[in-house]
């Protein structure tokens, strides 16, 4: 039985070990900032979705609007097609050029939030303009929340990367100063955990500390290995047997 239950706790004490690692490494400032940059990459992501999908509902009714009474195919028809883009794509440079400004939080001049709000108004203005004079509730509505969602996800992604920046510096600060006694700044070195002692472990103690005037008793054992209560008996009798078979040390 005995070589069972040591392999079953050589098992545990690997696992162990390993769990150990393994949260060591999940409270490193860099795998906690890395983490808070996959979120924001995410919301990047979605939010650029939601923009450039809300930007192409609007081509066609600035399209319409532009073109007014011209034959199609003519080249004011064609030319108008130029219009929503043009006006979307400034809106995309300066929501690209927000993004790299606000991760490093760095803050822009009232030219650029005029710019940004100039071509969201625009946008809305040219989509909405033939419905207001049709007086048409369902087409004001209709035509209104693509340019007025793109308004509200430009205005909020900025504000959204800003935060998450903060989140990452608060995120690594507070890894970071846990982790303050690691040898290399910012950086913690994952700990190797303490192997659990084994039944093998505590009998080797015994059989050093042992001396022949000695009398081997449980208590003696835990005494001087430490061991628990339970497993002081088994080490007494393993050593007395080591002895009287002559094995005084190994």
């Amino acid at each position: 039985m005995e070589p069972r239950a040591s392999t079953s706790a050589q098992r545990l004490a690997q696992e162990a070990a390993e769990a150990a690692e393994l949260r060591s490494y999940q409270a490193d400032p860099d795998v906690i900032a890395l983490r808070v940059e996959k979120v924001r990459a995410q919301v990047d992501r979605l939010c650029w979705a939601g923009i450039i999908l809300g930007l192409a509902f609007t081509m066609a009714n600035v399209q319409s609007f532009a073109a007014g009474d011209a034959a199609a195919w003519s080249l004011p028809w064609l030319a108008a097609w130029l219009l929503d883009p043009t006006v979307s794509l400034v809106l995309l440079a300066i929501l690209r050029a927000e993004q790299v400004t606000a991760r490093y939080q760095v803050r822009t001049g009232r030219w650029v939030r005029r710019a940004k709000w100039f071509t969201l108004a625009a946008t809305y203005v040219m989509n909405t303009w033939e419905s207001y004079a049709a007086a048409s509730l369902s087409g004001v509505v209709l035509h209104s929340v693509p340019p007025l969602l793109v308004f509200v996800a430009a205005e909020a992604v900025t504000d959204l990367r800003d935060k998450l920046t903060e989140a990452v510096n608060v995120a690594f600060a507070e890894a970071f100063s846990v982790t303050r006694g690691s040898d290399r700044p910012g950086r913690r070195t994952p700990r190797k955990p303490a192997r659990r002692k084994l039944f093998h472990d505590y009998l080797v103690e015994a059989r050093e500390a042992w001396t022949p005037d000695v009398v081997i008793t449980p208590a003696w054992v835990r005494q001087a290995t430490g061991c628990s209560r339970g497993l002081s008996p088994r080490v007494a009798e393993a050593l007395a047997h080591e002895i009287a078979q002559g094995g005084e040390r190994s």
